[in-house]
Protein backbone atom coordinates (compact mmCIF):
# COMPACT_ATOMS: atom_id res chain seq x y z
CA UNK A 1 0.00 0.00 0.00
CA UNK A 2 1.33 3.43 -0.85
CA UNK A 3 1.21 6.26 1.74
CA UNK A 4 -0.22 9.41 0.81
CA UNK A 5 2.52 12.54 1.27
CA UNK A 6 0.38 13.92 4.24
CA UNK A 7 0.35 10.66 5.80
CA UNK A 8 4.16 9.93 5.25
CA UNK A 9 5.15 13.27 6.80
CA UNK A 10 2.99 12.75 9.97
CA UNK A 11 4.63 9.67 10.28
CA UNK A 12 8.34 10.80 10.29
CA UNK A 13 6.93 13.96 12.30
CA UNK A 14 5.83 11.60 15.05
CA UNK A 15 9.12 9.70 14.37
CA UNK A 16 11.26 12.80 15.61
CA UNK A 17 9.51 13.59 18.23
CA UNK A 18 9.63 10.92 19.96
CA UNK A 19 13.25 11.01 19.50
CA UNK A 20 13.45 14.52 20.88
CA UNK A 21 11.37 13.04 23.93
CA UNK A 22 14.80 10.19 24.21
CA UNK A 23 17.31 13.40 24.09
CA UNK A 24 14.98 14.73 27.23
CA UNK A 25 15.61 11.80 28.91
CA UNK A 26 18.81 11.47 28.66
CA UNK A 27 19.92 14.22 30.10
CA UNK A 28 18.01 13.99 33.76
CA UNK A 29 20.90 15.63 35.72
CA UNK A 30 20.03 19.07 33.85
CA UNK A 31 17.04 21.07 35.42
CA UNK A 32 13.71 20.80 32.89
CA UNK A 33 13.88 24.53 32.93
CA UNK A 34 17.12 24.63 31.43
CA UNK A 35 16.78 22.22 28.69
CA UNK A 36 13.67 24.73 27.47
CA UNK A 37 15.90 27.41 27.48
CA UNK A 38 18.38 26.24 25.25
CA UNK A 39 15.38 24.31 23.16
CA UNK A 40 13.84 27.89 23.22
CA UNK A 41 16.67 29.43 22.09
CA UNK A 42 17.80 27.14 18.96
CA UNK A 43 13.91 27.46 18.00
CA UNK A 44 13.47 31.43 18.16
CA UNK A 45 17.37 31.43 16.18
CA UNK A 46 15.86 29.41 13.28
CA UNK A 47 12.13 30.37 12.94
CA UNK A 48 12.99 34.17 13.01
CA UNK A 49 15.68 33.61 10.28
CA UNK A 50 12.89 31.90 8.70
CA UNK A 51 10.31 34.65 9.20
CA UNK A 52 12.85 37.12 7.80
CA UNK A 53 13.16 35.13 4.84
CA UNK A 54 9.35 35.93 3.84
CA UNK A 55 7.47 38.63 3.71
CA UNK A 56 5.06 37.28 6.21
CA UNK A 57 6.75 38.61 9.27
CA UNK A 58 4.90 40.88 11.59
CA UNK A 59 5.07 41.53 15.33
CA UNK A 60 1.42 40.38 15.47
CA UNK A 61 -2.06 41.97 16.03
CA UNK A 62 -3.31 40.45 19.30
CA UNK A 63 -0.35 40.55 21.70
CA UNK A 64 -2.16 39.83 25.02
CA UNK A 65 -2.93 36.79 23.42
CA UNK A 66 0.37 35.59 21.52
CA UNK A 67 2.24 36.31 24.82
CA UNK A 68 -0.12 34.17 26.99
CA UNK A 69 -0.12 31.61 24.36
CA UNK A 70 3.57 31.54 25.00
CA UNK A 71 3.46 31.94 29.16
CA UNK A 72 0.85 28.78 29.05
CA UNK A 73 3.30 26.78 26.33
CA UNK A 74 6.19 27.41 28.18
CA UNK A 75 4.91 26.07 31.71
CA UNK A 76 3.47 22.88 29.99
CA UNK A 77 6.63 22.16 28.54
CA UNK A 78 8.83 22.89 31.24
CA UNK A 79 6.27 20.43 33.21
CA UNK A 80 5.99 17.77 30.51
CA UNK A 81 10.16 17.57 30.15
CA UNK A 82 10.13 16.92 34.17
CA UNK A 83 7.83 13.83 33.80
CA UNK A 84 9.74 13.06 30.83
CA UNK A 85 12.81 13.06 33.31
CA UNK A 86 11.22 11.04 35.88
CA UNK A 87 9.39 8.55 34.92
CA UNK A 88 8.53 5.40 32.37
CA UNK A 89 8.85 7.29 28.48
CA UNK A 90 5.52 5.64 27.93
CA UNK A 91 3.55 6.79 30.94
CA UNK A 92 5.20 10.40 30.15
CA UNK A 93 3.60 10.45 26.51
CA UNK A 94 0.27 8.92 27.59
CA UNK A 95 -0.41 11.52 30.34
CA UNK A 96 0.53 14.22 27.88
CA UNK A 97 -2.19 12.74 25.35
CA UNK A 98 -4.77 14.52 27.63
CA UNK A 99 -4.34 17.70 26.28
CA UNK A 100 -7.15 17.27 23.34
CA UNK A 101 -9.48 16.52 26.32
CA UNK A 102 -7.83 19.68 28.45
CA UNK A 103 -8.30 21.70 25.16
CA UNK A 104 -12.47 20.85 24.78
CA UNK A 105 -13.25 21.07 28.32
CA UNK A 106 -11.45 24.49 28.89
CA UNK A 107 -13.07 25.33 25.31
CA UNK A 108 -16.21 25.80 26.89
CA UNK A 109 -14.78 28.86 28.95
CA UNK A 110 -12.43 30.64 26.34
CA UNK A 111 -13.97 30.03 22.97
CA UNK A 112 -17.50 29.07 24.09
CA UNK A 113 -17.58 25.70 22.40
CA UNK A 114 -20.24 23.29 23.22
CA UNK A 115 -19.23 20.02 24.33
CA UNK A 116 -21.24 17.30 23.31
CA UNK A 117 -22.79 14.92 26.59
CA UNK A 118 -21.11 12.02 24.62
CA UNK A 119 -18.01 13.53 24.69
CA UNK A 120 -17.76 13.17 28.70
CA UNK A 121 -18.18 9.64 28.63
CA UNK A 122 -14.77 9.43 26.38
CA UNK A 123 -13.24 11.73 28.70
CA UNK A 124 -13.67 10.04 31.48
CA UNK A 125 -12.67 6.87 30.07
CA UNK A 126 -9.28 8.73 29.47
CA UNK A 127 -9.02 10.37 32.53
CA UNK A 128 -9.41 6.59 33.97
CA UNK A 129 -6.95 5.03 31.70
CA UNK A 130 -4.52 7.83 33.71
CA UNK A 131 -5.59 7.00 36.85
CA UNK A 132 -4.93 3.07 36.44
CA UNK A 133 -1.66 3.62 35.13
CA UNK A 134 -0.94 5.60 38.37
CA UNK A 135 -1.97 3.40 40.53
CA UNK A 136 -0.21 0.17 39.07
CA UNK A 137 2.85 1.46 38.51
CA UNK A 138 5.06 2.69 41.56
CA UNK A 139 7.40 4.74 39.84
CA UNK A 140 4.98 7.09 38.70
CA UNK A 141 4.63 9.31 42.45
CA UNK A 142 1.23 11.22 42.91
CA UNK A 143 3.93 14.37 42.75
CA UNK A 144 4.15 13.55 39.12
CA UNK A 145 1.27 12.35 37.87
CA UNK A 146 0.26 15.92 39.51
CA UNK A 147 2.91 17.83 36.86
CA UNK A 148 2.06 15.70 34.05
CA UNK A 149 -1.50 16.94 34.20
CA UNK A 150 -0.86 20.63 34.76
CA UNK A 151 1.54 20.05 31.19
CA UNK A 152 -1.34 18.92 29.95
CA UNK A 153 -3.69 21.43 31.26
CA UNK A 154 -1.77 24.53 30.33
CA UNK A 155 -1.14 23.27 26.86
CA UNK A 156 -5.26 22.81 26.39
CA UNK A 157 -5.00 26.54 27.71
CA UNK A 158 -2.19 27.25 24.81
CA UNK A 159 -4.31 25.53 22.29
CA UNK A 160 -7.09 27.54 23.25
CA UNK A 161 -5.73 31.02 22.84
CA UNK A 162 -4.28 29.48 19.22
CA UNK A 163 -7.80 28.92 18.78
CA UNK A 164 -8.87 32.53 19.61
CA UNK A 165 -6.49 33.41 16.75
CA UNK A 166 -7.31 32.03 14.24
CA UNK A 167 -8.49 34.65 11.91
CA UNK A 168 -6.28 37.48 12.97
CA UNK A 169 -2.42 35.69 13.43
CA UNK A 170 -0.29 34.11 10.88
CA UNK A 171 0.77 31.15 12.00
CA UNK A 172 3.86 31.51 11.82
CA UNK A 173 4.02 34.52 13.90
CA UNK A 174 2.38 32.63 16.61
CA UNK A 175 4.93 29.83 15.99
CA UNK A 176 7.61 32.53 17.28
CA UNK A 177 6.17 34.43 20.10
CA UNK A 178 6.20 30.74 22.10
CA UNK A 179 10.31 31.27 22.21
CA UNK A 180 10.06 34.87 22.29
CA UNK A 181 7.98 34.43 25.25
CA UNK A 182 9.31 31.36 27.43
CA UNK A 183 13.29 32.47 26.77
CA UNK A 184 13.33 35.36 28.90
CA UNK A 185 11.15 33.25 31.09
CA UNK A 186 13.41 30.55 31.35
CA UNK A 187 16.53 32.20 31.29
CA UNK A 188 15.80 34.07 34.46
CA UNK A 189 14.40 31.08 36.20
CA UNK A 190 17.78 28.94 35.30
CA UNK A 191 19.86 31.93 37.43
CA UNK A 192 18.76 30.17 40.52
CA UNK A 193 19.24 26.35 39.49
CA UNK A 194 21.66 26.59 36.58
CA UNK A 195 23.53 23.14 36.14
CA UNK A 196 26.52 23.57 33.63
CA UNK A 197 26.00 21.03 30.50
CA UNK A 198 29.27 19.48 29.99
CA UNK A 199 30.69 16.68 27.28
CA UNK A 200 27.85 15.20 25.26
CA UNK A 201 25.18 16.87 26.93
CA UNK A 202 25.77 20.44 24.58
CA UNK A 203 25.17 17.58 21.48
CA UNK A 204 21.52 16.31 23.66
CA UNK A 205 21.04 20.15 23.78
CA UNK A 206 21.53 20.93 20.59
CA UNK A 207 19.71 18.22 19.41
CA UNK A 208 16.44 18.55 21.24
CA UNK A 209 16.46 22.04 19.54
CA UNK A 210 17.19 21.04 16.17
CA UNK A 211 14.84 17.72 16.37
CA UNK A 212 11.99 19.80 17.86
CA UNK A 213 12.78 22.01 14.70
CA UNK A 214 11.98 19.06 12.23
CA UNK A 215 9.11 17.90 13.59
CA UNK A 216 7.56 21.45 13.84
CA UNK A 217 7.96 21.62 10.11
CA UNK A 218 7.42 18.17 9.21
CA UNK A 219 3.88 18.47 11.00
CA UNK A 220 3.05 21.49 9.38
CA UNK A 221 3.97 20.24 6.30
CA UNK A 222 1.58 17.29 6.76
CA UNK A 223 -1.25 19.60 7.44
CA UNK A 224 -0.92 21.27 4.63
CA UNK A 225 -0.87 18.10 2.15
CA UNK A 226 -3.97 15.90 3.78
CA UNK A 227 -7.21 16.36 5.56
CA UNK A 228 -6.40 16.92 9.81
CA UNK A 229 -9.04 14.45 10.46
CA UNK A 230 -7.06 11.61 7.96
CA UNK A 231 -3.83 12.36 10.23
CA UNK A 232 -4.59 13.77 13.60
CA UNK A 233 -4.77 10.04 15.07
CA UNK A 234 -1.22 9.37 13.56
CA UNK A 235 -0.03 11.23 16.32
CA UNK A 236 -0.94 8.66 18.96
CA UNK A 237 1.50 6.11 17.00
CA UNK A 238 4.22 8.00 19.31
CA UNK A 239 3.29 5.84 22.23
CA UNK A 240 4.49 2.85 20.08
CA UNK A 241 7.79 4.59 20.22
CA UNK A 242 7.57 5.35 23.34
CA UNK A 243 7.41 1.63 24.45
CA UNK A 244 9.95 0.98 22.11
CA UNK A 245 12.68 3.62 23.02
CA UNK A 246 11.85 2.85 27.00
CA UNK A 247 12.27 -0.96 26.66
CA UNK A 248 15.54 -0.42 24.43
CA UNK A 249 17.41 2.39 26.23
CA UNK A 250 16.01 2.54 29.39
CA UNK A 251 15.02 -1.03 30.51
CA UNK A 252 11.43 -0.26 30.71
CA UNK A 253 8.85 -2.53 31.40
CA UNK A 254 5.29 -2.48 32.53
CA UNK A 255 2.74 -4.91 34.03
CA UNK A 256 -1.08 -5.88 32.22
CA UNK A 257 -2.54 -3.75 34.13
CA UNK A 258 -0.56 -0.25 33.04
CA UNK A 259 -0.60 -1.90 29.57
CA UNK A 260 -4.68 -1.40 29.65
CA UNK A 261 -4.64 2.00 31.75
CA UNK A 262 -2.63 3.40 28.29
CA UNK A 263 -4.95 1.77 25.89
CA UNK A 264 -7.63 3.19 28.22
CA UNK A 265 -6.64 6.69 27.79
CA UNK A 266 -5.62 6.52 23.72
CA UNK A 267 -9.00 5.29 23.20
CA UNK A 268 -10.99 7.72 24.93
CA UNK A 269 -8.76 10.41 23.33
CA UNK A 270 -9.18 9.09 19.95
CA UNK A 271 -13.05 8.31 20.36
CA UNK A 272 -13.34 12.00 21.33
CA UNK A 273 -11.17 13.08 18.11
CA UNK A 274 -13.30 10.78 15.70
CA UNK A 275 -16.79 11.83 17.49
CA UNK A 276 -15.82 15.88 17.05
CA UNK A 277 -15.02 14.96 13.49
CA UNK A 278 -17.92 13.15 12.48
CA UNK A 279 -20.30 15.57 13.76
CA UNK A 280 -18.35 18.55 12.05
CA UNK A 281 -19.21 15.97 8.98
CA UNK A 282 -22.28 16.11 9.44
CA UNK A 283 -23.30 19.77 10.20
CA UNK A 284 -21.27 20.51 6.92
CA UNK A 285 -23.29 17.92 4.79
CA UNK A 286 -26.67 19.08 6.38
CA UNK A 287 -25.73 23.11 5.41
CA UNK A 288 -25.14 21.55 2.04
Amino acid sequence: MILSKGIRYMLLATFVFSSMNVCVKLIPHLPAVEIVFFRSLISLVLSFAYLKSTKEFTWGNNKLNLILRGVFGAISLILYFKTLQHIPLASAVTIQFLAPIFTAILGIFLVREYVKPLQWLFFLMAFAGVIVIQGFDTRISLLYLVMGLGASVASGLAHNFIRKMKSSEHPLVIVLYFPLVTLPVTAIWSIFIWETPTGYDWLVLLAVGILTQIAQVLMTKAIQAEELAKIASLRYISIIYALMYGFLLFDESFNLLTYVGMVLTLIGVVLNIWYKYHISRKQIKNVE
